[in-house]
């Protein structure tokens, strides 16, 4: 008589799933607003609109991973931050259109689950959610062998957020003569890993666990700064300031993600020399031999978020920004002229 398999047998173990979903049930109730209606378990996760915050409420969704980022966590063993990446990618392209975060789902997939390592990605992902404002309504863990290699994962997200109609940002008011205002990053985010890993793992040989001076930190701990949200920020200003157009400087970096928030005719110069590149992009340049051009086609260097005001309010917006503690910079002005925007330097 033939074996009787389960299908344990086949690499999937249903009570690991049951455990990890007793191990992040607390971490998910923590985000919760009062919105949610549902709770952990369900087949859907559902959320409640109070109607009467908005004239015509529009919904505005983002979904996104991290990339790359994810086989420098394999190499450093840091998975908490993973999830909070996951919610960033998402919860920062939302808000360029003026939305409120509402609700987050995520999507854990790996080839045998660990009920603690899942555990860890998810308080990331629901502290991520706290920061952003969001409730952590949902996700799924995945278990599938044979597709994923030993210790391996893929984390995805979903993002969706509110924004009454009429205000809604989406560059149209844009013209020539605006200031183009850049709110810092907290590191290389999470885009570029590739290039990253060639030049730090390939071209050259660093370990993550190297300590580096210049980053007062070690390789690893360097690369795997959490991508920062910018929710409450972003809310707080557009709150009290008009802001025509907002940009989340991520995968395609400068030359790609600005111009996507010009109306025709208009483009930008930035001033190159107004950014702080951080260190980290210093020593990526340096090692790798990259062309100015090519970095800031690739990474932050230091600006995750650039905001297109008017030049007669600009000064006061960075003033209110000071007084919270940030550091903007004004880093260009938009020039109505044919062609794409240009760095300038000296």
């Amino acid at each position: 008589m033939s074996e009787n398999l389960t299908y344990k047998d086949s690499g999937v173990d249903i009570h690991a799933g049951y455990e990890t979903v007793r191990l992040i049930k607390d971490h998910v109730k923590k985000t919760y607003t009062k919105g949610v209606l549902s709770d952990i378990g369900g087949f859907g996760g559902m959320f409640q609109i109070n109607k009467d915050d908005y004239e015509e409420p529009v919904l505005v969704s983002g979904t996104d991973g991290v990339g790359t980022k994810l086989m420098i966590a394999f190499k450093t063993g840091i998975h908490g931050t993973i999830g909070e990446d996951a919610v960033a990618m998402c919860v920062n392209d939302v808000i360029c259109q003026g939305a409120k975060p509402l609700f987050f789902l995520d999507y854990i997939a790996t080839g045998k689950l660990e009920p603690e390592k899942a555990a860890e990605i998810v308080k990331g992902v629901a502290n991520g959610c706290i920061k952003a404002g969001a409730a952590l309504i949902g996700g799924e863990t995945a278990e599938m062998p044979g597709l994923y290699g030993e210790g391996e994962y893929d984390i995805a997200g979903f993002c969706v957020g509110i924004v009454d109609k009429k205000k809604i940002i989406d560059g149209s008011k844009i013209t020539d003569g605006d200031v183009l205002i850049g709110i810092p990053s907290s590191g290389v985010h999470s885009n570029g890993y590739s290039l990253v890993r060639k030049v730090f793992f390939d071209h050259s040989n660093y370990s993550t666990d190297e300590y580096i001076d210049e980053l007062g930190s070690t390789l690893g701990e360097a690369l795997m700064v959490p991508t920062r949200i910018y929710a409450t920020l972003i809310s707080d200003l557009i709150s009290k300031f008009e802001i025509k157009g907002m940009a989340n400087i991520t995968g395609g970096g400068f030359y790609e993600n600005i111009p996507r928030i010009f109306p025709e005719g208009i483009t930008a110069d930035i001033n190159g020399d107004a950014i702080a590149v951080l260190p980290i992009f210093k020593l990526i340049q340096r090692e790798g031999n990259i062309q100015d051009d090519e970095m800031y086609s690739t990474f932050n260097m230091g600006i995750g978020i650039v905001l297109a005001v008017d030049a007669g309010n600009a000064q006061e917006i960075m003033e209110y920004m000071k007084s919270l503690g940030e550091k903007p910079v004004v880093m260009g002005r938009t020039v109505r002229r044919e062609g794409g925007l240009k760095i300038c330097r000296g």
